[in-house]
């Protein structure tokens, strides 16, 4: 009890940090909370909003470690992440760090894999990165995260989509990208 309790502490006075005006702090927090975010998604489960709230934060780094803790709850958790969508948005096209592209990336890749309404909603922003993006060098991930979305319950219209999106370097691509590109048509049919 006095471990969760402790446990519990730790992690507001986190929050409380995070909110502060030090930037390099803000980082170092931010990446704390990824960590538990990996370790136990649970944790941070009441403070969804506080962790859409920093994605407005100016340091590219402080907004892709709460991509990736806001990515890991998604599971459980996708019904109370919506008003997190503008704020991945925003970082899913951000001109100074393909990190931050990729984080918010993964995250609508894994909100849109939870139900058949978010794949509609994230869909078309995926749809354009991968156009602005393919061949870069975070494309890979890029695919891996489209590979767990067509696993998802996403919609027959997201699915069939994604498969056209595919469907030439599936058959005409080389290396990683036709491999990735063909598990992803195989897993939409």
């Amino acid at each position: 009890m006095a471990e969760a309790t402790n446990a519990n502490a730790q992690i507001e006075a986190l929050f409380k940090e995070l909110q502060g005006t030090g930037r390099r702090r803000r980082q170092e927090v931010a990446h704390k909370l990824a960590l538990v975010s990996k370790a136990d998604p649970s944790r941070l489960v009441g403070h969804i909003d506080q962790l859409v709230e920093t994605l407005e934060r100016p340091e590219a780094q402080t907004r892709w470690e709460i991509l990736t803790a806001l990515s890991e709850l998604c599971a459980d958790n996708a019904a109370d992440l919506s008003g997190a969508f503008d704020g991945a948005e925003e970082s899913l096209f951000d001109d100074d760090s393909a990190t931050v592209r990729l984080a918010a990336f993964v995250f609508l890749c894994r909100y849109g894999a939870t139900s058949a309404e978010r794949s509609d909603a994230a869909w078309p922003l995926l749809d354009e990165a991968i156009q602005c993006y393919h061949g870069d060098a975070e494309y890979r991930d890029m695919l891996a995260a489209l590979l767990d979305l067509a696993h998802g319950e996403v919609s027959d219209a997201t699915r069939s989509a994604l498969a056209e999106r595919v469907a030439f370097d599936a058959s005409n691509g080389s290396g990683y990208i036709k491999t990735f590109s063909a598990q992803i048509a195989e897993a939409c049919k």
